[in-house]
């Protein structure tokens, strides 16, 4: 039986995925792109072509270039608006068609060309043929529309084991299966040409779809429309005699992609440069364009899905106090200014632990894994997103089980008291990728008591353990006294893929810097060990070396206490590697008299039993 992919045939992108020991792969082209424009340019000559280089070609071929065919997809005469598409529309034996130059093309045909092209990537990357596949629909798709999207995964070589609705698709990507209880939960889907919005109840892990809404001529070309009016805008401004070159197609086309581009870096940026060189031969365009200004023409665009959100909820009788979960699917969900919205429209924060660009591909390919019978217990989060360990002395992080453990699993180690008369352990649960503990997550932390004793005499054993669950279970036992403290701490897998990211980038960022600051304190440490050793040594045994040894003696001491003032990591690991080479008689005096005692000791209980 061969493997089952799972595909987002969508709108604007389309994606490819496969399971890989238990988890969902999105499959990337030859040039390392996962998302694949849903766009085909029909040359004069030659094959057709699909994906980036296609989407380049919309501005100077428009009646070349086919685009959103999804929304053509099974659709009668009337049901589609021609005034939305640069290419001709046409009826054959009473279906919509694309007339392209001599060529007319049913949708499916050119869906087909764009599932081709995802099943050779796929092929490529894992290195075997691909033959079987799930392909998500819009929930709101009619039999005539999900007939087509299966025709045309046959004419691309595909057996469509099943058509899969996109809101359930997105639930299964977050892991919304898992929930046992009846939800309800809303999917805000804004993608670059669609918006839909989907009401859906999970009971027992069936999905049931309450509502949908939703408009098929409303997405992210609309907020790159308008942003490239505004640029054309500040050109003309400052250079009021270029106005005929603006409509030149190439330069259309350029502007269309840097529009588009600052669009998507001010998702995470408050400012961009636009630059657009070679305006005209003497004359280039710089523009510093604010989140702000993108804001106030995307706001109008974000706000016509309102109404369809409150509609959808008033279809499903449902107020939206009352949802589980609000999921984000689609690249334009990105937008500060569109989670926002949102929070605003259901009176909850939306769930954003997802790639909204991927969520729904990802979902397919967990269904494939279901139907091929990969995934038994659909658990998405089944490996640690970072690591966890506890604090130790010095305020460095210990780790106990790394990143990307697979769950459930288990670890542990002992751990002894760092002073002496020490009554009891703190213990600081963390979680990162960063060495010095206040540059991580703090999960939680408890104390377990234990008797007072010498420096290094209390061992106290700290084991965690992740649960199938993705819970982490602390124990911490006196293994003296088999006291022990056990605390269930927050799912330690549930986090979100920008926060794993953010800390992932910083402890890659900070590597250097924290690695040499760990390599100090534990250097530091020696030297605190060291430096109250020799002198509880000299102390006990100090009469049994002459003046001149005592004094080698304390000028290694001196030498150790001024490298610390220092803060040079080279000098503090010379000074103590001398201190500790310069001691070793004195080491050797105090294990021989540690011995005599110990022998002393012995022949005294030997005396008594004699007596006895």
């Amino acid at each position: 039986m061969s493997e089952i992919v799972g595909i987002d045939l969508g709108t604007t992108n389309s994606l490819i995925g496969v399971m890989d020991s238990g988890f969902p792969i999105l499959i990337a082209d030859n040039k390392g792109q996962r998302l694949t424009p849903s766009v085909v340019y029909f040359p004069e000559r030659g094959e057709p072509i699909v994906g980036k280089a296609a989407d380049r070609m919309r501005a100077l071929y428009p009646e070349r270039t086919v685009f959103s065919v999804k929304r053509l997809m099974g659709r009668r005469p009337g049901e589609s608006d021609k005034a939305d598409f640069p290419f001709r529309l046409n009826v054959l034996n009473g279906q919509t068609v694309v007339q392209v130059a001599n060529q007319t093309l049913r949708p499916e045909e050119i869906s087909s060309l764009i599932l081709r092209k995802l099943k050779v990537d796929a092929e490529v990357a894992l290195g075997y043929s691909v033959s079987r596949a799930v392909i998500t629909v819009p929930a709101y798709f009619n039999d005539l529309q999900r007939q087509a999207t299966k025709r045309a995964g046959e004419r691309a070589g595909l057996e469509v084991e099943r058509i899969l609705n996109e809101p359930t698709a997105a639930a299964l990507a977050y892991g919304l299966d898992r929930l046992r209880d009846r939800s309800r939960i809303a999917v805000y889907d804004l993608g670059g040409g669609t918006f839909d919005i989907y009401i859906l109840e999970l009971n027992d892990g069936l999905f049931r779809v309450l509502s949908t809404n939703g408009n098929t001529r409303l997405g992210g070309d609309d907020i790159d429309r308008e942003l490239v009016r505004l640029l054309k805008e500040r050109i003309t401004a400052r250079f009021p005699e270029v106005r005929p070159e603006l409509e030149d197609r190439l330069f259309s086309a350029r502007l269309r992609e840097a529009a588009h581009d600052a669009k998507l870096k001010l998702s995470t940026e408050d400012m961009v440069l636009v630059e657009i060189p070679f305006l005209t031969k003497e004359k280039s365009f710089t523009y510093s364009l604010s989140r702000q200004e993108l804001d106030s023409i995307a706001r109008p665009i974000i706000r016509r899905t309102r109404g369809h959100c409150l509609r959808s909820l008033d279809d499903a009788k449902l107020d939206p106090r009352k949802l589980d979960e609000v999921i984000l699917v689609g690249g334009v969900t990105r937008m500060p200014a569109v989670r926002q919205f949102v929070a605003e429209i259901f009176q909850r924060l939306p769930n954003v632990s997802q790639n909204p660009d991927e969520a729904v591909a990802v979902g397919a390919t967990v269904q494939a894994g279901i139907l091929s019978g990969e995934v038994q217990n659909i658990v998405l989060l089944d490996v640690t997103p970072l690591s966890l360990g506890i604090e130790t002395f010095g305020g460095l992080m210990n780790v106990i089980i790394a990143r990307n453990s697979t769950i459930p699993c288990k670890a542990g180690e002992v751990f002894t008291n760092a002073v002496a008369n020490q009554t009891s352990m703190q213990i600081v649960v963390l979680q990162g990728e960063r060495e010095l503990a206040k540059d991580n997550w703090e999960l939680g932390r408890f104390e377990l008591a234990f008797e007072p004793g010498p420096k290094g005499m209390a061992r106290v054993g700290v084991q965690f353990e992740i649960d199938a669950d993705g819970i982490l279970h602390v124990l911490a036992r006196d293994i003296r006294t088999n006291r022990e403290v056990i605390v269930d701490l927050t799912s330690a897998v549930n986090v979100t893929d920008e926060a794993v990211e953010r800390m992932i980038a910083e402890s890659l960022d900070h590597a250097f810097d924290d690695m040499s600051e760990r390599v100090w304190t534990e250097t530091v440490l020696k030297s605190n060990e060291l430096l109250p050793a020799v002198r509880s040594a000299l102390t006990l045994v100090g009469d049994q070396i002459s003046d001149s040894e005592k004094e080698k003696i304390a000028a290694l001491v001196t030498a150790v206490e001024k490298a610390l003032e220092s803060h040079t990591l080279s000098q503090l690991k010379k000074a103590n590697t001398d201190l500790d080479e310069g001691t070793q008689l004195l080491a050797t005096l105090l294990i021989d008299r540690a011995m005599a005692e110990a022998e002393q000791r012995k022949k005294g209980r030997v005396g008594l039993a004699e007596e006895d």
